[in-house]
């Protein structure tokens, strides 16, 4: 008895410690993302919902790009379909963000998944990514990405709505460029050589002359196939040099 409470007692340390570590990779995007959080809340109330309407939405959508969309084309009566739509376009991303996810967690309990993947948000995802380099993807350490920064995101938005700082538009700031910056620096980390230059590159392009050429928000969507793309064939023509 005596050693399974040591036993357990060092499963829970490890965990804790997983944990911490993620809240420590997280850390610096909780603080670029509370200011966003913020101008959303107040944008909210502007378009017309509470504080506690603003914060339900953020704690159930918990999607930065698409709640900007939805809150911009609010309006009475609220046009669902382009409403819909447009929000689907730009969280199709989060098909591919899943399915490289799903390569990582075939170790976790089914019943956690579900949680992982409403937690799953560009910055948890490319960071998880970068971790499943290194070692095992826990889901202590995801969730010490993920809960702290929807706590972050539901909190700030709430408290923009409630003291209605009335500042405008994000861009004005430079705020909105804040989660760019960050995510560009956490892609530095999968650098591999040319090969993850070309992915990079075809993702920009693709990204590029769709935002364009094409209305909406289909550039994220073609930026990312892009990238699936030319890293499926070039993961293919190694396989088969290797063959050969």
């Amino acid at each position: 008895m005596v050693q399974a409470h040591s036993t357990e007692l060092r499963v829970a340390r490890l965990k804790w410690i997983e944990f911490r570590r993620g809240f420590l990779d997280i850390l610096p995007i909780l603080a670029a993302a509370f200011p966003i959080g913020l101008l959303w809340g107040t944008l909210a109330v502007k378009k017309g919902l509470s504080p506690l309407e603003a914060g339900l939405l953020s704690a159930s959508a918990f999607g930065g790009a698409a709640q900007f969309v939805a809150i911009d084309l609010w309006r009475d009566p609220v046009p669902w379909l382009l409403l819909v739509s447009s929000v689907f376009v730009v969280n199709i991303r989060h098909v591919l963000m899943g399915a490289s996810l799903s390569r990582h967690v075939e170790h976790i309990p089914r019943v956690m998944r579900p949680v992982l993947m409403f937690l799953m948000v560009d910055e948890v995802w490319a960071l998880s990514e970068r971790r499943a380099l290194s070692g095992p993807l826990t889901w202590a350490y995801y969730l010490g990405l993920g809960l702290p920064l929807w706590i972050n995101w539901t909190v700030s938005t709430v408290l923009g709505a409630v003291v209605g700082l009335g500042l405008g538009d994000p861009a004005a700031y430079g705020f909105d460029f804040a989660f760019s910056a960050l995510f560009i620096a956490i892609l530095a980390g999968f650098w591999k050589g040319p090969r993850t230059g070309a992915v990079l590159a075809a993702s920009a392009a693709a990204a590029t002359l769709t935002k364009v050429l094409v209305p909406g928000a289909w550039y994220i969507a073609a930026g990312g196939l892009a990238g699936v793309a030319i890293g499926a064939a070039l993961a293919g023509r190694s396989h088969s040099t290797d063959q050969d």
